[in-house]
């Protein structure tokens, strides 16, 4: 069995657990994963240190740099989608987490975490229609810097969602999604993965997958990926407030 018949075996198990077709798009935190709330109230320490990071020299890939297997949806325009690794599958670049400390300090009371990451659109980046591969995680937004005129909106299973700067979101990455963006500022959110919580063996078998096979294959391969771009020559990015 490849890579691909085992995710969609795992994918129909788990999809037994979570409603099928029927399954939630979006979910209210407070209820579905209560302890994410503790990011969302440090939104003012987050955004204080992500700013500080953008006006640094540091690298900030473009996503497709840091995982290939992203370039069907962030190499198709001129403009970029460029992304900032704090942790992956248990995997936590130091050379990048020590520069946003109090983020990372916030991040790791999360339990159950499988990634985080700083997510930065150009200004008229879009992101064209996709899913995510896997059932086993919902997927947080907190929204970092959000521009005013024509803010952007992302789309999931058809159900719209325009961020807000403080404001977090919580939905099912594996709909169909899409960000339709026509704004001429840059939108920054704050990523954060979680295992979808379900019944104990489900999540038993969610968890062993994650981290065990995940952590191992797809994990590895994007942290050293992330650590090695840390180390080369910085590209500007479009900062416009």
């Amino acid at each position: 069995m490849d890579y691909h018949q085992f995710k969609a075996v795992l994918n129909r198990y788990f999809s037994r657990h979570v409603g099928g077709s029927r399954r939630p798009v979006f979910f209210n935190i407070e209820e579905t994963y209560p302890a994410l709330n503790h990011v969302t109230r440090h939104f003012s320490v987050i955004r204080d240190e992500f700013e500080r990071l953008m006006q640094s020299n540091v690298r900030v890939p473009r996503y497709h740099e840091v995982d290939a297997g992203e370039k069907a949806i962030s190499a198709t325009t001129a403009h970029n989608w460029n992304v900032f690794m704090l942790e992956i599958l248990g995997h936590r670049p130091e050379v990048n987490r020590v520069r946003c400390p109090e983020t990372c300090r916030v991040l790791d009371s999360v339990p159950n975490k499988l990634q985080a990451f700083f997510s930065i659109l150009d200004p008229g980046k879009s992101i064209p229609l996709h899913e995510g591969p896997y059932l086993g995680y919902l997927r947080y937004h907190l929204a970092l810097r959000v521009p005013r005129d024509n803010p952007p909106k992302i789309v999931v299973n058809g159900q719209p969602y325009t961020w807000r700067e403080g404001e977090a979101v919580l939905f099912d990455d594996s709909w169909p999604h899409e960000v339709i963006n026509h704004s001429a500022n840059v939108r920054a959110v704050l990523i954060v993965d979680v295992l979808r919580p379900m019944p104990w063996l489900p999540s038993l078998v969610n968890r062993l997958t994650a981290q065990v096979i995940a952590r191992h294959t797809y994990g590895r391969k994007v942290a050293r990926k992330a650590i090695e771009l840390a180390d080369q020559p910085t590209e500007p990015l479009r900062r416009a407030a």
